[in-house]
């Protein structure tokens, strides 16, 4: 902590975790630590399938690779600081990290955003028009698909923090949350930040927001296609798999959105709410990614048991 005039000036914040929780915390840890454990393990295995047999070297699995490893960042951005908050009350954090974790949390947000897109043109053309799939998307679309999504991201973020690294803070050095969320570390600056609220929120509305409404655009041609569909089985099939897709970008994008409004405009709701519902997106759809587009994928699921029987046999 320095000192500039008559305010004191923090380089260092403490995490306080959920407000008035703070004495269950330790309870709240066990769902916490164990949701994690099982999020890093479904989505190591599931990248290690996707990268080890070659059946899976497809437009739609490459994707599902990047789902896997953007999953696994983004969890790990906010989960280890959390329980040792709540196992330690340890929520001590330099600027420079509060910074760095801000920058995972919301840049990788932003690339599971897009690849939930890109799945759901994927899904688009593979049953709207099935046989130029593999001609629209070739390996080297892909690949710059991929750039693309981690380009955007990164230079819709980068900004927020080069702007927040120069900005003194002496409002408070506690934040009630479990991690450096954007709102929550700005309202400690001394300074008017008005502008960069409104470039942040321009930047959310153009990434997340656009991309919610390409996801369902892309699943109403879809739903589209299916109902006029000649093969009822083939079409049901189909639908079945898109639901189970369109459930996992349903529940990023109402508690990452729900997060964003509250901290906005959302002073009504309890801080305790906020804050459980803020650890939601990026900790459960990295949970339950492995489970839907993975046990429920035949050939991922045929696999997972030939490596489990060849294991038991050994």
């Amino acid at each position: 902590m320095t000192t500039n005039d008559s305010k004191a000036q923090y380089s260092t914040f403490i995490l306080t975790g959920i407000p008035g929780l703070e004495t269950q915390q330790i309870w709240i840890s066990i769902p916490f630590f164990s949701i994690y454990i099982l999020a890093l393990l479904g989505n190591s295995i599931l990248l290690y399938i996707l990268q080890a047999y070659t059946e899976f070297h497809e437009p739609m699995y490459y994707f599902l690779s990047m789902l896997t490893v953007t999953d696994i960042v983004l969890t790990t951005s906010i989960v280890p600081k959390t329980l040792w908050i709540f196992w330690f009350n340890a929520g001590e954090i330099h600027l420079d990290s509060c910074l760095t974790q801000m920058f995972f949390l919301h840049s990788f947000s932003v690339v599971e955003s897009g690849i939930l897109v890109a799945m759901a043109f994927d899904r688009y053309v593979a049953i709207c028009n099935p046989l130029r799939y593999f001609m629209i998307l070739t390996g080297p679309v892909i690949a710059k698909a991929g750039l693309f999504i981690l380009f955007k991201a990164t230079l819709a973020f980068l900004p927020h923090l080069v702007i927040m690294k120069q900005l003194p803070y002496c409002q408070a050095n506690l934040i009630h949350h479990t991690y450096c969320e954007f709102m929550a570390v700005v309202k400690q600056a001394c300074r008017d930040t008005s502008v960069l609220r409104a470039y942040s929120l321009s930047v959310a509305l153009l990434t997340g927001g656009l991309d919610f409404i390409c996801v369902i655009f892309s699943y109403a041609l879809i739903l589209k296609a299916v109902s006029s569909h000649s093969n009822t089985k083939g079409g049901l099939k189909a639908l079945g798999t898109c639901a189970s897709h369109f459930f996992i970008m349903l529940i990023f994008y109402t508690t990452s959105i729900f997060s964003f409004l509250t901290h906005r405009f959302g002073h009504a709701v309890a801080p305790e709410i906020h804050i459980i519902m803020a650890n939601m997106y990026p900790l459960v759809p990295p949970f339950i990614n492995p489970i839907v587009y993975g046990l429920r994928t035949k050939q991922i699921r045929d696999k997972l048991l030939q490596m489990l029987s060849c294991k038991a046999v050994r």
